[in-house]
């Protein structure tokens, strides 16, 4: 995989801490416990966007890294609401910046796909943030295999690599495996996934009977709605139990076992919320018990739809 480093040269740690909290469900004490408790877990990845909570996130997670800048790999989203165009991606760069209070952005994603714009003109903005040393690296999320490759060979024309994607990818949304991850590993991209845990689903907490957004937020519903979803979530959280490790542990390690994820987005309200996600980086996931987790949910058919070839 791309290999993306922070400027002091660290590599890239195995999981990536998402900021998209901040400034709404964790206020500056909650982010800063939970930064302090990422740094201490060796967590030196930190995303956010442009479009998170009114621009608080970038404004909380700046004043967090400003001390150890340089230790940092600090990935912000381009704003999606007005498009992808060369006028927007500038805008947004701009106050990006200006509310992270810093010069340099390690990774500078592409927030989603635009029909209305040409890639020639988003990609020729990026490039001359990579020129001028702006942003180090390029990404893309929320992109299917097909639109990166489509991306990828406008990119070349301007000398830009893809280095990474923000997929969805959990136990229960496995369609990124299909293409997205061969496609990432055949072209060395990184990938950093968003919502392991299935928003909240599999950590255990739906099956003991409590609720969450999966209850009041209309998106999250219907995404997670299928009965099978919250039959797999169940199982793992027996399988947790078995073994007494937090099923958000096991979600967060299968996630990362993959050998086309470079490091999921782990997020929380609090610190305490937050330990059992982290403590997937240390947790040794064994072929056997990746085979049994991974048993949950069904295995999506490949690309060419042949489901002998699958087996």
């Amino acid at each position: 995989m791309t290999a993306i480093t922070a400027p002091d040269g660290s590599l890239i740690s195995s999981l990536c801490f998402g900021t998209m909290q901040f400034g709404s469900n964790a206020d500056d004490n909650a982010a800063a416990e939970m930064f302090a408790a990422c740094r201490k877990a060796g967590l030196n990845f930190f995303d956010t966007a442009h479009a998170y909570t009114g621009g608080k996130s970038e404004t909380m997670l700046g004043k967090l890294a400003a001390s150890e800048r340089d230790k940092l790999i600090i990935a912000t989203k381009v704003n999606f609401d007005d498009g992808m165009s060369a006028k927007v991606i500038h805008r947004s760069v701009d106050e990006s910046r200006k509310r992270l209070g810093m010069d340099t952005l390690d990774i500078l994603y592409l927030h989603r796909w635009d029909d209305e714009v040409p890639l020639e003109e988003s990609f020729g903005a990026l490039a001359k943030y990579v020129e001028d040393g702006t942003a180090r690296y390029i990404g893309v999320s929320n992109y299917a295999a097909w639109q990166v490759m489509k991306a990828q060979t406008v990119a070349d024309t301007f000398g830009l690599k893809i280095a990474i994607l923000q997929p969805m990818y959990n136990l229960v949304k496995r369609q990124a495996e299909v293409e997205i991850l061969p496609m990432a590993i055949s072209e060395d991209i990184a990938v950093a996934p968003y919502s392991p845990l299935g928003g909240g689903l599999l950590t255990g907490k739906y099956a003991s009977g409590a609720t969450g957004r999966l209850n009041d937020v209309a998106m999250y519903t219907a995404r997670y709605g299928p009965r099978w979803m919250h039959d797999a979530a169940a199982e793992l959280a027996e399988i947790g139990a078995e073994l007494d490790v937090n099923p958000a542990t096991l979600a967060i390690a299968w996630c990362a076992r993959h050998p086309g994820i470079t490091a999921p987005i782990i997020s929380a309200r609090s610190a305490r919320q937050l330990s059992p996600s982290l403590a997937a980086a240390t947790f040794d996931m064994d072929a056997a018990l990746y085979a049994r987790i991974s048993a949950l949910s069904p295995t999506p058919a490949p690309a060419t739809d042949r489901l002998e070839e699958a087996i």
